[in-house]
């Protein structure tokens, strides 16, 4: 029996260790063929000029702003959000129920798909309270799509510090929010950092909240208002390759945009992994 148990733990781990080379080969695969179909779009004037010609020249600096204004207006509205429905399923619900109804409509939040979000925001923020096609109307959809990522790794992040440190804390006489603020806050901070990071990743990738929302198929000139719409990098990449008037001439721009994409959530991540080992290495020490 033990033999055999070995043997199947081998043959596991070896298919475990075949899927992870799998996954890597085709993510390499796939970010290589990329980067060779799109190099040559890659200069400094595609960073610093306004579409041209049709969009079959120029930069994608519009595109560029759509989405880092996308990307902050979504956090200011879902971060605080998150955070603070996280300490209070954590830290102040006292019911149950309550916090299981609760959790169950993050859940389900969560496993909305996103087109459904562009959808909800189309009718409550550009239609009902005329925001129009927007910044702002963007930035909100985003935000309520984001925010089950935020709530949920907020929340698990604060299930993990230990029992003990609250009751230390209050032990010696702070009140239950300066528990929070001192001493619960700063050590799930390595955890709520990675969902936020998660959560920029997703404003900036998403499509189709934007695309019933706050995108253009082309702006002439920068937002000056967040009553503005504007251009995002996704939506650019779905316009040129689905509804362009030069979809082939603009081939090697629509990779050179997916690039800046990939290249933009790859820094997001790997910012959230660096602040996030710093701050446990500061804890730690």
């Amino acid at each position: 029996m033990k033999a055999s148990a070995a043997v199947i733990e081998k043959i596991m781990f070896a298919l475990i260790r075949v899927s992870s080379f799998v996954i890597i080969a085709f993510l390499v695969f796939m970010i290589g063929y990329i980067i060779k179909s799109g190099a040559s779009a890659i200069d400094l004037g595609f960073f610093t000029e306004m579409p041209r010609n049709e969009m079959t020249q120029g930069g994608i600096l519009p595109a560029i702003l759509g989405t880092f204004y996308l990307m902050v207006g979504s956090s200011i509205i879902a971060i605080p959000i998150g955070i603070v429905t996280a300490i209070y399923l954590t830290e102040y619900a006292k019911s149950p129920r309550i916090v299981k109804v609760i959790r169950l409509g993050i859940n389900n939040l969560a496993g909305v798909p996103s087109v459904v979000f562009g959808l909800f925001g189309l009718s409550l923020f550009v239609v009902f309270l005329g925001f129009g096609t927007s910044i702002l109307a963007g930035s909100l959809t985003l935000g309520v799509l984001n925010l089950p990522v935020i709530i949920r790794s907020t929340e698990e992040a604060l299930l993990v510090v230990p029992g003990t440190y609250r009751e230390a804390s209050l032990s010696l006489g702070a009140t239950r929010w300066q528990t929070i603020y001192k001493i619960i806050l700063p050590n799930a901070l390595p955890g709520i950092l990675t969902g936020v990071m998660l959560s920029l990743g997703r404003a900036a990738g998403e499509t189709a909240p934007i695309m019933f929302t706050a995108a253009a198929y082309y702006t002439p000139e920068l937002p000056t208002s967040i009553f503005n719409e504007i251009m995002a990098l996704p939506y650019h990449i779905y316009v040129m390759a689905t509804a362009g008037t030069h979809i082939q001439a603009t081939r090697h721009l629509q990779y050179g945009t997916a690039i800046v994409l990939i290249a933009l959530v790859l820094a997001l991540n790997m910012t959230g992994l660096i602040l996030r080992y710093r701050f446990r290495k500061r804890l730690k020490g």
